[in-house]
């Protein structure tokens, strides 16, 4: 992984276009500790709008993942979803916007789509780990959905749970970021008050995004689930412009695809393919999967210097709780949110980019791998005779959790992918980028071919990293 990022240095755009960012940077720390909101309502309904798309798209596709991960042996269930969940919710947020407008439905659309998949893989690995033994104590004839319901899903249950209340928190950054594309989410609000420089209600946004994550493992309680439906749905914001689906068939049939295909051009479809090919498929790939492998090797960096700060082995605890809550807070803030705040700073390249995928994902590993090195360490202290300090982090912890961080990394490594492609709407020249002025411009097959090309990167590089586990446990 170091060696491909250093072989993609040369092809990343690292050019910094503001000189002097630090009086910037200053007056947005300046907004961090003075937070202020003029009106109290607004950041409420903000709020409660990123509550009711994370609940709703959650209450629909766990469901659905559930039930595709009983049929994931099928292949063509199995490509549908790596379809599905290769494609980042902004640009299925795009797409439903052509179809339903700035409405509800867009919303909650596009962060259920790709969670479904999500799900479905997830949920069906959980199934392959369990016991095969209850479903002989059952008669013959029992079908699949029934035998699923007594032996799989009951032994699942605890996995099952845990993974979607950590979905739903990923849920909750995806719907914020969708303001950014103009739904009523704290991502717009957020998105507004950082281009106008109104740093401290920035910040009051931010800490209000924060205390909503951090507090889910104090509310998010199951006997939650119907009530949180009934109210997400009454809590819909209204619907701005359109918002009617019966253009679908037209979108699907017509406008997806080149006018010279739909003619049966077809030397006009092969100049059409070169001409996307050389000015924008091309340039696109080379930069999305440049910047995706500096992220991820800088993201590595990240983790060795960041997980020690937050493990009891390494830190007392003067120490090791500030990094712990610095961590957090990594983990917690969407990398657009912070690819918006770095390009304010140093203008459109690739170095917000790599910077906001770094961040959060190396504080997201560092705390897992710090997690990991508290669960094996005794709460007393070290033994006598054992290394310490510096002696401790080179020769200790970090060779035992090296494996599970570099699994981690190639885990995160599609993820990366996806978000280098998604930052482009900030106005980086990945993929991404040319996908948003696609769209701009009213051009849905150009579109929609890029994005085609964006999921099929994603499926590669997800196959390459599953194959880098698998041969690390074997």
């Amino acid at each position: 992984m170091l060696v491909l990022a250093l072989l993609a240095l040369p092809l990343a755009d690292f050019e910094v276009y503001r000189s002097e960012p630090w009086a910037e940077l200053g007056r947005m720390g300046w907004g961090l500790l003075t937070p202020a909101w003029e009106d109290p309502s607004e950041l409420l309904w903000g709020l409660v709008h990123t509550l009711a798309f994370a609940v709703l798209a959650i209450a629909l596709s766990a469901p659905l993942g559930l039930l595709l991960a009983l049929v994931f042996h099928w292949r063509p269930v199995r490509l549908v979803c790596a379809a599905l969940r290769s494609v980042h919710e902004l640009f299925w947020g795009l797409i439903f916007m052509q179809l339903y407008g700035l409405s509800p439905l867009t919303g909650i659309l596009a962060i259920a789509v790709p969670f479904t998949g999500v799900f479905a893989k997830v949920f069906a690995e959980i199934f392959l780990q369990q016991s095969r033994q209850p479903a002989t104590t059952l008669a013959p004839g029992v079908n699949a959905l029934k035998r699923a319901a007594y032996t799989l899903i009951p032994q699942s249950w605890p996995a099952l749970r845990s993974y979607t209340r950590y979905r739903f928190e990923c849920a909750l950054r995806s719907s914020a970021v969708l303001g950014f594309i103009g739904l009523p989410t704290l991502g717009f609000h957020l998105e507004t008050a950082l281009k106008q420089g109104q740093y401290s209600a920035a910040g009051a946004l931010l800490w209000a995004f924060l205390l909503l994550i951090a507090s889910l493992r104090y509310w998010l309680r199951g006997w939650l689930l119907v009530p949180g439906v009934v109210a997400a749905v009454w809590a819909l914001p209204d619907t701005v412009g359109f918002g009617t689906g019966g253009s679908l068939w037209r979108f699907v049939t017509e406008d997806i695809w080149p006018r010279a295909l739909l003619a049966g051009d077809w030397p006009g479809v092969g100049r059409w393919l070169a001409w996307l090919w050389q000015e924008q498929i091309w340039p696109g790939t080379v930069q999305t999967l440049a910047l995706t492998q500096v992220a991820v090797a800088a993201t590595g960096l990240m983790v060795l210097l960041c997980y020690p700060w937050a493990s009891r082995s390494l830190m007392g605890p003067w120490l090791r709780w500030p990094g712990r809550f610095l961590l957090l807070v990594l983990r917690c803030i969407p990398e657009l949110m912070l690819a918006f705040v770095f390009l304010l700073l140093l203008g459109p390249s690739g170095l917000p980019v790599v910077l906001a995928l770094a961040l959060h994902n190396g504080g997201l590993i560092a705390f897992l791998v710090a997690n990991a090195s508290d669960a094996e360490h005794p709460r007393q202290g070290a033994r006598p005779g054992e290394p310490r300090g510096l002696l401790r982090y080179a020769y200790v912890e970090t060779p035992r959790r090296y494996p599970a961080m570099l699994a981690l990394l190639f885990y995160r490594w599609e993820v990366i992918l996806r978000e280098s492609a998604i930052l482009g709407l900030l106005g980086v020249a990945t993929l991404g980028f040319y996908i948003d002025s696609a769209f701009e411009e009213i051009r849905y097959d150009r579109a929609f071919l890029l994005i085609v090309v964006t999921a099929f990167l994603n499926i590669l590089v997800d196959g390459a990293s599953r194959r880098l586990r698998g041969s690390m446990v074997r």
